[in-house]
């Protein structure tokens, strides 16, 4: 029915899939497909920028990713170190703020400060929010955020009579105060969330391609957008 037609897109999550693929398929070293792969990124956000989104939401390390090769897994670190250094200024001037979703504290010391250096210089910025997934895990993020809760007192288990509902458990996950993907893309040919924002994403629009995120312009942005203004949105009803 044409009146469940959505009518705007505030939130965009990706999956940014297929770089260390596109690499072996090219006949290159893995590292190279994560290089281009972060170039891809500022390219996506410019054209959020362009289409009023208000909210965008990047993996770009999840906490299986640590069990991946020392080499593979310093050149990665490096290449964070490398992006918040180099990055900075110009999304700062291009008015974008920075979050940091996932669980920060399993990251090199330097690599902490550099990026809340970075959530802190953009924290006041407006035209768009861009969630970066680092050390992201969807059953993680929820293990943390039900830690968080037991250490306040109000939900303390042994006093009887308190009820923990949905809208005060959302205040404790990573993307608290932040309204829930509308449209999730996953690049690289896996059709499955790999836990991926397991909570946030219930009712979340599914857009899969097999473009490798290397290869993923923003034409194939606009895309996946168009498909999503075509879909029916239900939400159960």
């Amino acid at each position: 029915m044409a009146e469940n037609k959505p009518q705007n897109l505030n939130h965009v999550a990706i999956i940014m899939d297929g770089n260390r693929r596109w690499a072996r398929e090219k006949k290159l070293k893995i590292f190279q497909g994560h290089k281009l792969g972060e170039e891809r990124m500022e390219p996506i956000i410019d054209s959020a920028i362009e289409m009023g989104i208000k909210y965008l939401t990047f993996w770009a390390f999840s906490t299986e990713n640590w069990h991946r090769s020392q080499a593979e897994v310093t050149f990665l670190l490096n290449l964070f170190r490398k992006v918040l250094d180099k990055k900075i200024d110009r999304f700062h001037q291009k008015n974008v703020k920075i979050k940091v979703i996932g669980n920060l504290k399993l990251f090199p010391q330097d690599i902490q400060e550099r990026t809340q250096r970075w959530i802190g210089k953009t924290e006041n910025n407006t035209r768009i929010t861009v969630n970066l997934a680092l050390s992201y895990g969807g059953r993680d993020e929820i293990i943390r955020a039900i830690e968080k809760l037991r250490a306040n007192s109000k939900f303390n288990p042994d006093l009887i009579g308190t009820k923990l509902t949905q809208e005060e458990f959302i205040k404790y996950l990573d993307t608290a105060g932040q309204p829930d993907p509308d449209l999730l893309i996953r690049t690289g040919g896996e059709r499955r969330l790999s836990g991926f924002l397991l909570w946030q994403l219930e009712y979340t629009e599914l857009y899969f391609t097999d473009v490798f995120w290397p290869d993923f312009t923003p034409e194939e942005f606009k895309i996946a957008v168009n498909e999503y203004f075509n879909r029916q949105r239900r939400f159960g009803k």
